[in-house]
């Protein structure tokens, strides 16, 4: 991770988290954030040595972080991490809500467990920490906010019927909550990245999903950490509110 010049440094003095950071998307959003001057908050739910090694890479490249354990799908860890974040820095400036997980299977197929732990993770997840910052950032009359989605919660896909519901369900919180919270100053944003080289996409069939991507290629998290980057840091970006970014290499025009 290469610090961006002073000049670029928006979010110098401003504190991030990032839920589910300790790898793929969630990794790389972490250190574009620190680029720009965050004290980072890398949450994870499992893999400390991942979130550690994180940490480390921010702080060798002249940043500030911290590793924080939470499962965002419970109440109570929400609100350790957001507590214990504030106890720490003294404010949250922006939340990155990227954690999610996948059971895929045909709808026939799926167990009412894998819809419920997808909907729990994905959807109540971003629900708990949004509204356990929105506490914060309404009193600081600023904060920015972005939701990681998914082109699936746009245009569905056959095997993921608890990830495309949960996805919209993301779609749809976002422009809600976007309208609660303008008048705070407070933003709130979606990504809705396509397919993108994580552990998530090993092993998927690319010569068949390639075919319905005009760009023909996988994206690569960097590409959706920078439209997080923006949509958190730049000054112009102050102005955008309860909006759906797709970065998915073509895949949905609407």
């Amino acid at each position: 991770m290469e610090r961006l010049p002073e000049s670029l440094q928006y979010l110098a003095g401003k504190v991030a988290i990032v839920t589910g950071a300790s790898r793929g998307i969630g990794k790389a959003i972490a250190l574009h954030l620190a680029a720009s001057g965050a004290k980072v908050v890398v949450n994870y739910a499992q893999s400390s040595p991942a979130a550690e090694a994180v940490v480390a890479e921010i702080v060798a490249a002249g940043g500030e972080a911290v590793a924080k354990q939470a499962d965002i799908a419970q109440g109570d860890q929400v609100e350790d991490l957001i507590d214990s974040t504030k106890k720490t820095w003294g404010s949250v400036d922006v939340l990155v809500n990227n954690a999610g997980i996948t059971r895929d299977t045909l709808l026939l197929r799926m167990k009412p467990e894998d819809w419920q732990a997808v909907i729990d993770l994905n959807l109540t997840g971003v629900f708990l920490t949004t509204r356990a910052v929105s506490k914060i950032m309404l009193k600081q009359r600023s904060g920015r906010i972005i939701n990681i989605a998914s082109v699936a919660g746009q245009m569905g896909n056959p095997g993921q019927a608890n990830y495309s519901a949960a996805k919209a369900g993301v779609i749809g919180f976002t422009k809600t909550v976007a309208k609660e919270l303008a008048s705070r100053g407070v933003t709130v944003n979606a990504v809705a990245p396509g397919f993108i080289e994580t552990d998530m996409t090993h092993g998927l069939n690319s010569d068949e999903i390639l075919k319905f991507i005009p760009l023909g290629r996988y994206g690569q998290p960097d590409e959706i950490a920078g439209m997080v980057r923006f949509l958190a840091a730049d000054p112009a970006a102050a102005y955008i509110t309860g909006q759906v970014f797709n970065v998915d290499g073509g895949m949905v025009m609407a």
